[in-house]
């Protein structure tokens, strides 16, 4: 959400002169929106965790699997865990294709690396067009990056 804000910023920015508003000089410093949303995400988390805390959940870390036990248990590290209400929170992360699959594969990055990169690319094509790779095309281009982005298609409709 921060940086759709900045987007939508930039936008108006850019729409200023239509309203009789001068903007000379108007400049964006992507290390300073990384820093501020960085932030920003590591409060929230506190923020969530504390809370979770607060209403006495266990927040049990590591690699899980259910059991076969009568009552519902997951195993976590080697350490049983029952209750009548278990959470699982996945963690999901996106597989990069090795270059032997796709040639090339190693030199782009996930949706995570969005949130990496140190500066604002000049340039950036994304690979998809699900909500997130929209999104982000959106911003990387409202901000000033030439964003291109690229869909499959297999069959014509």
């Amino acid at each position: 959400q921060v940086m759709w804000n900045a987007a939508v910023h930039a936008e108006f920015v850019h729409d200023h002169a239509d309203y009789g508003f001068e903007t000379p000089g108007v400049k964006f410093n992507w290390r300073t929106i990384k820093e501020k949303r960085d932030a920003y995400v590591r409060r929230l988390n506190e923020i969530y965790e504390n809370n979770v805390k607060k209403a006495h959940i266990d927040i049990i870390r590591g690699y899980g699997k259910f059991t076969a036990d009568p009552e519902p248990t997951v195993e976590v590290d080697g350490k049983k865990y029952t209750a009548p209400h278990i959470l699982i929170a996945t963690g999901g992360r996106p597989a990069v294709p090795p270059d032997g699959e796709i040639p090339g594969a190693s030199l782009g990055m996930t949706s995570d690396g969005f949130f990496e990169l140190e500066e604002l690319p000049r340039r950036s094509v994304i690979v998809g067009a699900g909500y997130i790779a929209v999104e982000i095309a959106g911003i990387l281009s409202t901000l000033g990056s030439k964003s291109s982005l690229l869909i499959r298609q297999d069959k014509v409709v």
